[in-house]
């Protein structure tokens, strides 16, 4: 079968075929001549369908030149074009489609040499200025992607590549947008991957991490200690500015270190004298210990 053939043209042409042979032996067998005729008919439909009819799939639209010239875009589904007159120039996948593309080595704004792994989502939206403007487009696309990518990362410190992957990605998918815009093809997204940067720079980074972690953890430590004193200091105005809050504090205390029973405790007569007598005997009887 010719080009453009198809399963469904190709069943038909078949059974053609076999109509035609036995309109031959009907002829053959009756002496009919115009059964002859009938089935020379056949044949020729039969050798010409498969040329006639084209199926297109829902997604693709197919481009028919009529004598070199663009006749129309067809699809989906069947449709007929003219015998060696018309031709089937290309078949376009409108589908959402996905290419990887790379760039290895490339220097940063702050010349780090990195290799950056990325994936672009398209799709045609114009069929015609996509077989029409450019010879193909597929390939056109992974070169513009890719040199898209290292523009950006040449504009880009490596910092601002590794922390602000959403805003290089939106940078790319403009990027790349505006310049297939001009073949009929949609850019819906672009995402970086991966970003690989040596590996001695690995280890520096590392030990950068680690003493800003550090320095960090020394900050939060002497904030805390500043705290702590503050709070004592300011604990200590109040008990010199009153009595009954010290001798509070020491009641407390003598409570806190008594409430595991079977414990003696040994109170200095001075801090006894500055205790109140009265409550200080009362958490003795509530914890059941002795004080000498």
């Amino acid at each position: 079968m010719g080009a453009g053939a198809n399963a469904v043209a190709t069943l038909l042409s078949s059974i053609l075929f076999v109509f035609a042979i036995g309109l031959a032996l009907l002829g053959r067998l009756e002496a009919v001549p115009s059964a002859y005729v009938a089935a020379a008919i056949l044949v020729i439909i039969a050798i010409v369908l498969p040329r006639c009819l084209i199926i297109a799939s829902q997604w693709e639209r197919m481009i028919v030149l009529r004598l070199g010239k663009l006749q129309g875009i067809r699809g989906p589904g069947p449709f007929f074009i003219i015998p060696f007159a018309d031709t089937i120039a290309t078949s376009i996948d409108q589908r959402i489609q996905t290419a990887t593309f790379n760039a290895e080595r490339t220097l940063t704004k702050d010349t780090v040499p990195v290799n950056v792994d990325a994936i672009i989502f398209w799709q045609v939206h114009d069929t015609e200025r996509a077989a029409l403007e450019i010879a193909d487009y597929k390939e056109a696309i992974g070169q513009v992607a890719q040199t898209s990518l290292r523009e950006m990362i040449g504009a880009t410190e490596l910092s601002g590549l590794l922390s602000e992957r959403k805003k290089a990605d939106e940078l790319l998918r403009e990027q790349i947008g505006s310049k297939t815009a001009e073949w009929g093809v949609s850019v819906i997204s672009v995402e970086i991957r991966d970003v690989a940067i040596p590996s001695g720079l690995q280890d520096a980074m590392s030990r950068r991490a680690q003493a800003e972690r550090e320095k960090d953890a020394r900050i939060i430590l002497g904030s805390s200690e500043k705290q702590i004193a503050q709070t004592f200091v300011d604990a200590a105005e109040i008990y010199a500015k009153i009595p009954g809050a010290m001798q509070l504090r020491a009641m407390n205390l003598v409570y806190e270190a008594t409430k595991e029973r079977g414990m003696t405790i040994v109170v200095p007569s001075t801090m006894a004298d500055s205790m109140n007598p009265g409550g200080l005997a009362g958490l003795v009887a509530a914890s059941g210990t002795g004080v000498a």
